[in-house]
Formats: C-alpha cells, sequence, structure tokens
C-alpha cells in the first residue's frame, strides 16, 4: 500500500496529501508522515509546489482532528447513559479534570511529537469536552509543527527519502511507547493514591 501510495503523490498531488492527513487523524493505518515527506520531495523537483503542498497536509491534518474531536463528542453522548461502576467514574472524572488543566499541551504534542498518540487524543478531548477553541488553538499550533517537520524534511532530503523515512520512524515508535509508559505510571500513581486514601 504505502509504494502505492507514494506512486500516487505526484499524479494526485496536494488532493492525495489532503486526504492522507485527513483519515491519518482518524486513527486509519495511512502513511501520512511517508506521503508528506515524499510530497516535499517532488515540491523540491519542481513537480508540485511546496507552500500547495503543506497547505493540503496542514488543512487536511486540522479537518481530520476536528472530526476526531467530534466523533469523540458523540461517542460519549451514546455511552452517557450507561452507568459506570462507583471506582471508574471518580477515574473518568480526574481524567476529565487532567485534560482540562493540561489538555491543550497534550493536544499540541501529541500532534507532533507524540503522533501515534494524536488521534486517540483526539477522541478523548470531545468525550471529555475540552472547550473546541482550547482545542483547536492547541491541535492547530501542533499540526504546523508537524507538517513543516515532514514536508520541509523531505524538500531537503529528497535524495535519500526512505533511509529519512525510517529514522523517523522509528524515533516516533520509540516516543511513543515512552508516552504511553509515562501515562501508565501517571495512571498508577493515581489509582495507588487513591486507594491508600480509601484505606484510611
Amino acid at each position: 500500500m504505502t509504494e502505492t501510495l507514494l506512486a500516487l503523490v505526484p499524479v494526485y498531488g496536494i488532493g492525495l496529501v489532503a486526504v492522507v492527513t485527513f483519515l491519518s487523524c482518524l486513527a486509519l493505518p495511512v502513511p501520512s508522515s511517508l506521503v508528506m515527506l515524499a510530497a516535499g520531495g517532488f515540491a523540491a523537483s519542481g513537480d508540485l509546489v511546496l507552500s500547495q503542498v503543506a497547505l493540503a497536509a496542514l488543512g487536511g491534518a486540522i479537518a481530520g482532528d476536528q472530526a476526531g474531536y467530534q466523533l469523540g463528542r458523540f461517542g460519549r453522548r451514546l455511552l452517557a447513559g450507561r452507568r459506570l461502576p462507583a471506582s471508574r467514574a471518580r477515574l473518568l472524572a480526574q481524567a476529565r479534570r487532567m485534560l482540562h488543566e493540561k489538555g491543550a499541551m497534550s493536544v499540541f504534542l501529541s500532534r507532533w511529537l507524540f503522533s501515534p498518540l494524536g488521534p486517540y487524543v483526539n477522541f478523548a478531548g470531545g468525550a471529555a469536552h475540552l472547550p473546541l477553541g482550547r482545542f483547536t488553538r492547541a491541535a492547530v499550533a501542533g499540526e504546523a509543527v508537524w507538517v513543516a517537520i515532514y514536508v520541509g524534511l523531505g524538500a531537503a532530503f529528497a535524495e535519500d527519502l526512505v533511509a529519512l523515512a525510517d529514522i523517523l520512524g522509528s524515533a516516533s515508535g520509540l516516543l511513543a511507547a515512552l508516552a504511553a509508559a509515562g501515562l501508565l505510571l501517571l495512571w498508577l500513581r493515581a489509582a495507588l493514591r487513591q486507594r491508600a486514601g480509601a484505606a484510611r
């Protein structure tokens, strides 16, 4: 699938870039970063226009973020009628508080530094009713960084895109794993504190 998409980049150009970045923000398994690298490379060779590639990638990503946020908000409404056990309800309330207090930074970093987590932050932000304006500002800023990095690197290293994509893919996976481990540790610490408080 990856090779097919890359072959389509010079044919369908910015439309393909926009669609792929949109779908990636909904957690669909498309190689959006690789497509942006390739589009940047084709822009460097004169087959595409760099500013149009960047705007298409940014527009697709922003639209995908908004769709994911709305899906999270709609999904929460579907689950609202279900009664949760008291312990889970408390944890959900804590998660909402964390999103409201530190949500913007979480959204910003999950666009580019921890990009595999981005779609899930979109869903969680909508489900937790993170204010839409706050979510959008953080998402747009983060997506601008993501697009600048990948389209810019694609244009700068057009001759060696495959090696660059391998390096960036490995780094992204490592950062996502570290972020997941950090979140798990925070959740465990909160659960242990809650259990200690209940035992008193």
